[in-house]
């Protein structure tokens, strides 16, 4: 695993230790602790490392290949019996060797399959780095989203406090027969269904919370306090910094980058199938004793070349389905282009439209406040109708769901934008 993930999930761990110190089991979380919280457990960024570490193994084992090769022979029989007249009274027979083997040339074959495991290895690092991004940006948006949720909780429920407290003033007057009763029915309609949106946004809240327990492997029993909040920040960079960025840094643009150049040495591989290969080898045998001596031993020192001259074609075969491996890389590089430039237009876009709602949410608020008092003080003295405080009370929960929309919005695509240009994880600016 790379240095810096592993200094960022060991920081992650002391602080975790003196979290759980300081809190017991209730989890107070600042964004920045979630985030280490969720590269020291989850599981996602463990089965990268896995898999760095069998890359490193496979590469051990390529470059042992091309080493020299020591093996050891050895067999005891036994015999009994007649041949020829002659009686066999068990005798033993020890045949032992001892044999070293080496390759002289190989057609370039044994360099690069060593090249294509190191290829492997460095793609094994970037899945690591580009795993902690993602973690990192799932966990600020789950982060976000659990904020999210509670505030639209509070919303709601001022929202049924509001219609709770009108259809109090309506049956007042309904009683005083200042109203009729479809003015009571309608209020009585309109807080049922103010009480249904609360509970379905309570349940949202909920099923917030197990999501991002489950990012960062809380227990689900487990209390939790996040202590951050939406803070504006504005974005400086320009779109086209942006996709520049993202053209240096993303890290699964430059694994298409390696496989294009994997599928190139597979290309020579399978080219090298035209050529012959020369091994060499030395050797040294004896019997009937535990080892050589002058008087039994013998040795073979030998230089073999294998060359198909003809092998029906299937070399050809073989080169022609690697150059089409190498040419779809080369395609599957683009098309990864392709869609990092998209992914980055389009989080770069909705973060612009969500910091312009930001700043004209909090306005239309005000005024909705303004709005419903009005209507509510007119119906009190019967000037107003019924309709006027049921369409400003939909309009300041508008309102305000629309404000706080327009914040985590701006910071969950924020997280995106950066996630998708390829910020290194501890790196985002939120």
């Amino acid at each position: 695993m790379h240095f810096s993930i592993i200094k960022k999930i060991m920081l992650g761990a002391v602080l975790l230790f003196s979290l759980q110190q300081a809190t017991g089991y209730c989890a107070s979380l600042s964004i920045n602790e979630a985030v280490q919280m969720a590269l020291q457990n989850n599981l996602d960024i463990k089965i990268a490392a896995k898999d760095e570490a069998k890359a490193k193994a496979e590469l051990e084992a390529t470059k042992a290949k091309d080493g020299m090769t020591i093996s050891l022979k050895s067999s005891l029989s036994v015999a009994d019996g007649v041949t020829d007249g002659v009686k066999k009274d068990f005798e033993r027979d020890n045949d032992n060797s001892i044999a070293v083997s080496k390759s002289i040339y190989s057609a370039g074959k044994n360099k690069l399959n060593v090249q294509i495991k190191e290829d492997s290895l460095r793609q094994s690092g970037l899945n690591i780095e580009r795993t902690a991004e993602n973690i990192e940006y799932n966990t600020v948006k789950a982060y976000y989203d659990i904020l999210q949720a509670k505030k639209t909780i509070i919303v709601d429920k001022e929202s049924v406090a509001n219609y709770e407290k009108h259809l109090t003033n309506v049956r007042n007057l309904y009683l005083g027969g200042s109203v009729p009763k479809s003015d009571l029915l309608r209020s009585e309609v309109e807080l049922s269904n103010a009480r249904q949106t609360l509970i379905k946004a309570v349940n949202d809240y909920d099923i917030a919370v197990i999501t991002f327990k489950n990012i960062v492997k809380m227990q689900h029993d487990e209390e939790l306090i996040l202590t951050d909040d939406f803070k504006y920040i504005p974005f400086e960079k320009s779109l086209i910094s942006c996709l520049g960025y993202a053209d240096d840094n993303r890290k699964d643009l430059q694994q298409a980058q390696i496989d294009c150049a994997i599928e190139e040495k597979n290309l020579k591989l399978a080219k090298a199938g035209y050529k012959p290969t020369v091994d060499s080898s030395l050797s040294v045998g004896w019997n009937k004793q535990p080892a050589p001596s002058k008087n039994d031993y013998n040795y073979t020192v030998g230089i073999s070349a294998s060359w198909d001259i003809f092998d029906n074609g299937i070399t050809r075969a073989n080169v022609d389905a690697a150059k089409a491996a190498w040419e779809s890389a080369q395609l599957t590089l683009l098309q990864k282009k392709d869609d990092v430039d998209l992914a980055v237009r389009q989080a770069y876009l909705n973060m612009r439209e969500a910091e312009k709602r930001v700043n004209t949410s909090e306005t239309a608020v005000e005024q909705a406040q303004e709005d419903l008092f009005i209507a509510q003080e007119k119906y009190r003295v019967g000037a107003g109708i019924i309709l006027d405080i049921i369409d400003a009370q939909l309009a300041l929960s508008t309102a305000s769901l629309d404000r706080i929309s327009a914040q985590y919005d701006y910071a969950r695509y924020m997280a995106q934008l950066e996630n998708v240009m390829g910020k290194k994880a501890g790196e985002l600016d939120i």
